[in-house]
C-alpha cells in the first residue's frame, strides 16, 4: 500500500474534493487548501511529501511560490496542474522546478502513477535553470496531442541530452528543436538548422564535419564545421 502526506492547492472546492477522494482511495494521507498563503504555512513547517497545485490561486500566482518552496525544500517534488494549456505554462513549471505539469482536465489513474513515482524517485534531484525573459510562444495548440509535445519538452529542458526529432514534413520538427533549444541549457549557443535533402549524400559529412582541403572536387580550402557547437535538424 502506497504512503505519504500529500497537500493539494487548488481554489475549486470540487477539485479538490476528487483529488482527495483519488488519493486516499490509493492510501495517501491528503490535505487540502484553496490558497498559497496556507500552502506556503504548509510547506514552510516541513509539512507534506508531495504538492499537488493549480497556478492560478487568488491571492498568489504558483508560479512566484514556486522558487520560495524551493528554497526551503529543494527536494519536495512539486505536480503543477493548469486549465491554461500553453507551452509557455509547461516551460514555466518545468523551469521553476516543478516535478510534473499536468493540462487540466487529466485522468486520476495518471495523477496517481505520477504521484507513485515522484514519491519513489532519489531525493535530491538537479535544480532547474533560469527562465528565459522572452515570453513569445513558439509553439500553440491545446489539443491532447499538443500537450504530450508540450510536457516531453519541459521535460528535456534541463537536461543535456541528444534529442532525435521524428515525423513527417510539415509536421513542424524544426519549430519543436528551436523550441528545446531556446528554452533550453544551449540556449546561448547558435541554432542551425540543416537541409539534408538539399545536400548530395557524398558531401553531408563534409557539411556536418568538415574536410581537409582537396579532400574532393572543389575543395580548395579546409572547414571545420565540427568545431562550432549548435543545434541542428534533419530533415
Amino acid at each position: 500500500m502506497p504512503n505519504g502526506n500529500i497537500i493539494v492547492a487548488d481554489d475549486d472546492a470540487a477539485i479538490r474534493t476528487v483529488l482527495n477522494q483519488a488519493l486516499s482511495r490509493a492510501g495517501y494521507e491528503v490535505r487540502s487548501t484553496g490558497n498559497c498563503a496556507t500552502l506556503w504555512r504548509w510547506v514552510a513547517q516541513g509539512e507534506g511529501d508531495l504538492v499537488i497545485t493549480d497556478v492560478m490561486m487568488p491571492d498568489e500566482n504558483v508560479f512566484d511560490l514556486l522558487p520560495r518552496i524551493k528554497r526551503v525544500r529543494p527536494e519536495l517534488p512539486i505536480i503543477v496542474m493548469s486549465a491554461q494549456n500553453t507551452f509557455m505554462t509547461a516551460i514555466r513549471a518545468s523551469e521553476r522546478g516543478a516535478y510534473e505539469y499536468l493540462p487540466k482536465p487529466f485522468d486520476l489513474k495518471e495523477l496517481t502513477a505520477i504521484v507513485g513515482r515522484a514519491l519513489s524517485r532519489p531525493r535530491g534531484a538537479p535544480a532547474a535553470g533560469v527562465a528565459p525573459e522572452n515570453d513569445d510562444i513558439p509553439l500553440v495548440g491545446r489539443s491532447p496531442a499538443m500537450q504530450e509535445i508540450y510536457r516531453a519538452l519541459a521535460r528535456l529542458m534541463p537536461t543535456d541530452l541528444t534529442v532525435m526529432i521524428t515525423g513527417e514534413s510539415g509536421t513542424g520538427k524544426e519549430l519543436v528543436a528551436r523550441a528545446l533549444h531556446d528554452y533550453g541549457r544551449r540556449r546561448a549557443g547558435p541554432f542551425v538548422p540543416v537541409n539534408m535533402a538539399a545536400i548530395p549524400r557524398d558531401l553531408i559529412e563534409s557539411e556536418l564535419f568538415g574536410h581537409e582541403k582537396g579532400a574532393f572536387t572543389g575543395a580548395l580550402t579546409r572547414s571545420a564545421c565540427s568545431n562550432r557547437p549548435a543545434e541542428r535538424v534533419r530533415a
